[in-house]
């Protein structure tokens, strides 16, 4: 891992882990959980994660987003970190449900026919939001071309999203954090 990387997880591991008994969104009990909305939405985790996204981005991007609320905070501060680095990216959000008034739809931003993207969430386990983010990416005429999650703590999307020719690169796995994936 690099020293950004390092930075992150302590980070992650100081505000955005949690051990105890948890039951996940699939019903699976799990002895840790992680709340990466804890990085994500404080300065200095903003500054490390766009730090870290930044590391690994393709030159090519158009734009970053994902399902809402997941991948908000991140889309959101590494598109306005990266302009202060003369690196303009537009993002975007995908809503869960589509909006039936003023514009309608289900993307919320600045996301354009062509446009390459770069999807993204907090933390994934299986990757299902990425495979919803992407359909509707593909629908609005924009090409996604990489996942990149914040925390990968289920080890299973990558072979989902590649399987959708998707490209996957997590910032931080389970077993980064010290933890079993739990996919």
């Amino acid at each position: 891992m690099s020293s950004r990387t390092d930075a992150l997880v302590a980070h992650l591991r100081e505000h955005a882990v949690k051990t105890g008994d948890f039951t996940l969104r699939s019903g699976k009990r799990s002895n840790w959980f992680i709340d990466a909305k804890q990085t994500s939405c404080r300065p200095e985790g903003m500054l490390l994660i766009a730090d870290a996204l930044l590391d690994v981005l393709p030159g090519d991007i158009d734009a970053i987003g994902g399902l809402t609320m997941g991948a908000d905070a991140v889309a959101f501060g590494v598109a306005a970190i990266a302009a202060t680095r003369n690196r303009m990216l537009r993002s975007f959000s995908v809503r869960k449900d589509v909006k039936d008034h003023g514009a309608g739809g289900l993307i919320a931003g600045a996301l354009e026919p062509g446009d390459r993207v770069v999807l993204t969430d907090d933390a994934i386990t299986r990757g299902v939001a990425f495979l919803e983010a992407a359909k509707a990416v593909r629908a609005a005429g924009a090409v996604p071309v990489l996942a990149i999650p914040v925390v990968d703590r289920g080890g299973t999307a990558e072979a989902r999203c590649r399987a959708d020719g998707i490209d996957f690169r997590a910032l931080v796995t389970a077993p980064d954090l010290g933890f079993p994936y739990e996919g």
